[in-house]
């Protein structure tokens, strides 16, 4: 029995043909566990969105501040680190969950006749979660994300005819600065975002007007039919909420710490990608010299053309993917390409244990100011004041020990540990490696 309130709405909004169109669509073969990608990818947009808001309002574009504001949102604004966690993970998530749905659409056949325009959509959609996560790379302005950004600008400038000039419209000049800073942050925030908006809307109208394309045989699909609501809707709610939760814990469990501010002249520093952009980066490791662009444009436009245009290339009038030997095999060599471009990446970085140069200052100072003369670390130094070897663990406040640094009576009553002259870098370096102590 509907509310009063909502027949009260209904008979001044007539909700009741909406409710039909967004609810009761049918749903070929009945709901499934399956068809969830769209929805998650869907509510991690909404995430990302909420989140950025929240991050926009404390964050400075500008290269005098922008590294600064970061660690302002990490340090002082309550529940800033959490919610940057949030928007970094949720940027992660909404990768996987885009895939995960291209890769569902791929194996059951559903860009075939008549949801062509739907897959090449769905393609554009996928291009924009990546132009996010390039654009908002830059956004922290440290090391990792100026240089990470100068290599993908530089790569551009190898397209022919165009490239030089894709860079300065990039770039908003001859070199990354400001002006670039300011383009990204407004590409970011402004136009992938109501580009995306617009072809959500396409995504979904077109999806209304051909229908899902449901199981891959026409025999299961007329089985059974069931509306979207409520099963499909539970279904997608469970995963929804179980996304979130994953994403909630990563934010919590997983610090996310900042390189160096950028330094435009320190041209020895080797960035490192996000996750889902090291496959390529191992790729470019094997093409050098002559053969570069090849590895630079070609391929990626090569690429983004076959997955654009694959309902066309694929003539197969199955859905079925026993009857689509070539379309099959051709995904799981992209895939198997793809994920050992990836393994080989992630086996060689952490190969090689890397520091994170805060702790590698901090630790600089404890033994510059001589702390080793009173705090122990795993056994070495003297036994005069607390061991400090899991101090990390015991004391995870960053905020406690900053102030311990500044003035050790202020937390420490009593305490004769003397005041050191440090500034602020320092203070947050020495805070870095005592956090880093840990089981």
């Amino acid at each position: 029995m509907p509310s009063r309130f909502y027949t009260w709405l209904d008979s001044r909004l007539r909700l009741q043909p909406v409710q039909e169109t967004l609810l009761d669509e049918p749903i070929p073969g009945g709901a499934s566990w399956i068809y969830v990608f769209g929805s998650a990818t869907l509510f991690l947009f909404v995430l990302q969105a909420i989140t950025g808001m929240f991050l926009a309002v404390y964050y400075a574009p500008t290269p005098d501040h922008a590294y600064d504001s970061i660690q302002f949102i990490e340090q002082h604004v309550a529940f800033g680190g959490f919610v940057r966690g949030l928007h970094h993970w949720g940027a992660s998530a909404m990768v996987v969950a885009i895939g995960l749905h291209m890769l569902q659409t791929f194996l059951y056949g559903a860009y075939k006749p008549p949801r062509e325009l739907m897959w090449m959509v769905g393609v554009g959609l996928f291009l924009l979660v990546m132009a996010f996560a390039f654009t908002g790379y830059l956004l922290p302005w440290d090391q990792t994300a100026y240089w990470a950004t100068q290599i993908g600008i530089n790569m551009v400038g190898t397209i022919p005819l165009v490239g030089e000039f894709l860079m300065r419209v990039m770039r908003g000049g001859d070199q990354l600065g400001a002006l670039t800073l300011s383009r990204f942050f407004a590409v970011h925030v402004l136009f992938l975002p109501a580009s995306l908006v617009l072809l959500v809307a396409a995504h979904l109208f077109i999806l209304r007007r051909v229908g899902p394309a449901g199981p891959w045989t026409d025999r299961r699909a007329e089985l059974r039919q069931e509306p979207f609501y409520p099963r499909q809707v539970y279904m997608d709610a469970v995963v929804m909420l179980g996304v979130f939760l994953i994403v909630a814990a990563l934010a919590v469990a997983v610090p996310l710490p900042l390189t160096d501010k950028a330094d435009p002249s320190d041209t020895s520093f080797v960035p490192v990608p996000e996750w889902y952009f090291l496959f390529y980066y191992e790729l470019l490791k094997y093409v050098h010299g002559p053969l570069e662009p090849l590895a630079t444009w070609v391929l990626p436009l090569l690429v983004v053309l076959i997955m654009l245009l694959w309902p066309f290339i694929d003539q197969n009038p199955s859905r079925h993917p026993v009857k689509r030997p070539i379309a099959l095999s051709a995904g799981a060599l992209f895939l198997l390409v793809v994920f050992s471009l990836l393994g080989v990446s992630i086996s060689s970085l952490y190969a090689v244990p890397r520091v994170d140069p805060a702790v590698a200052r901090g630790k600089a100072l404890y033994a510059q100011f001589g702390c080793a003369g009173c705090h122990r670390i795993h056994g070495e130094g003297g036994a005069v004041a607390p061991d400090l070897s899991f101090v990390g663990d015991t004391r995870p406040d960053r905020e406690w020990h900053l102030k311990h640094f500044r003035d050790p009576q202020s937390v420490s009553p009593g305490s004769f540990m003397p005041k050191f002259p440090l500034d602020d870098q320092q203070l947050n370096d020495l805070t870095s490696y005592m956090l880093s102590l840990k089981k």
